[in-house]
């Protein structure tokens, strides 16, 4: 699979899960390893556990991706992926924008873990 192709299908994947109900970011926890590591608004955590438990902790949302911009790492095995979109938190009616990055690592054939995260709302735009 070409960079945009894994990048398309991991963003369909991760933005349909986040938002489902029920569990939604628990079903998230097999993307993230050990050495996995997410900034959300400033505050950075490392591992599955801290990051599930970071992004349970939003609440119920809602996202609208609006563009993704792909490129393939230093790496022939890493794929650096940044999304852009609104996000309605807790059934507000008002959206936010928001911009996301994550860098995927290969861990076999057509398998990636999330090795890097970065998260921010954008607040007047």
């Amino acid at each position: 699979m070409s960079a945009e192709e894994v990048a398309k299908a991991f963003v369909a994947h991760f933005y349909t899960t986040f938002d489902a109900p029920g569990p939604g970011p628990e079903n998230l926890r097999s993307l993230y390893q050990p050495t996995s590591m997410m900034t959300f608004e400033g505050q950075q955590v490392q591992g599955p556990e801290a990051i599930i438990s970071k992004l349970k902790g939003v609440g119920e949302v809602k996202h609208t991706i609006t563009n993704i911009d792909v490129q393939p790492s230093n790496s022939p095995s890493a794929v650096l992926i940044f999304v852009i979109g609104n996000v309605r938190i807790g059934g507000s009616a008002n959206p936010v924008h928001f911009c996301e990055m994550f860098q995927l690592v290969s861990t076999g054939p057509g398998a990636y873990y999330v090795h890097n995260e970065v998260f921010r709302l954008n607040y007047g735009l």
